[in-house]
């Protein structure tokens, strides 16, 4: 289903969806008129839903970034490449291959207001873990004077579980979610997480994972209190706050 979707928003006709998938014109042409995306028409080619709440708080969005770990370094412009085997490679923002040694989870809360920003490296993504995150970054914001009311997730099986729903009553807070196939709808998570892997991820090079995760404090600090942000007049998020 995912699959016919980004072909049809990519412009693909029935057919060739077909085609790409290995499946029959009808079965594909059924599955796009129940979606409501039979007819090609306008299909990739909305707009992007440009929204703002009106107050700190109003509405949170929250994702999560999967990021390969790295050890020994940060590639040949630190040590050797000699004898490193044969684990998969991401290259980082100056085009050096970084050895993945598993993985971590930046998870992340962002104001939709504000554009105020929290974000953790945590070992996985399990609804335990992401009921405690909340729970922090709920902190987070009250240290700034803002009291959240509201939090915006995929529908990812991390927010699904009972315990997240549980998490949220207690904090006294309303869970939304995200439209099917409607990412946009938490546009600023995905563009907060580009510019945070841009910048901090994969921009510079660290010899661990761990050096990695000791600078995102002061990356945070940063991007909620000195960059400037054009959505907010040049301004920082801490900008509308004061």
């Amino acid at each position: 289903m995912q699959a016919i979707v980004a072909l049809r928003k990519l412009r693909f006709t029935g057919p060739e969806i077909a085609e790409v998938l290995g499946m029959a014109a009808s079965t594909v042409s059924g599955i796009l008129t129940r979606i409501g995306m039979g007819k090609l028409g306008g299909v990739g080619l909305e707009p992007a839903e440009r929204y703002e709440r009106e107050r700190p708080g109003e509405l949170i969005h929250i994702d999560i970034k999967k990021l390969g770990r790295t050890e020994r370094g940060a590639g040949a412009r630190i040590v050797s490449m000699a004898n490193r085997g044969s684990r998969p490679k991401r290259r980082d923002g100056a085009g050096v291959a970084r050895q993945i040694a598993g993985w971590e989870y930046v998870h992340i809360a962002i104001d939709d207001y504000t554009r105020l920003a929290h974000a953790e490296v945590l070992r996985d993504q399990k609804a335990i873990t992401v009921a405690a995150f909340l729970r922090r970054a709920i902190q987070f914001f009250a240290r700034y004077g803002v009291t959240v009311e509201r939090v915006l997730t995929d529908n990812g099986s991390s927010y699904c579980p009972a315990i997240h729903a549980v998490a949220c009553r207690a904090l006294g807070i309303r869970h939304l979610r995200t439209r099917p196939y409607r990412p946009q709808t938490n546009g600023k998570a995905e563009r907060f997480i580009r510019t945070l892997i841009a910048s901090w991820a994969y921009g510079a090079a660290y010899r661990s994972s761990t050096e990695r995760t000791d600078a995102l404090d002061g990356w945070l600090w940063y991007y909620n209190h000195q960059r400037k942000h054009s959505a907010l007049g040049h301004k920082p998020p801490i900008g509308r706050l004061t």
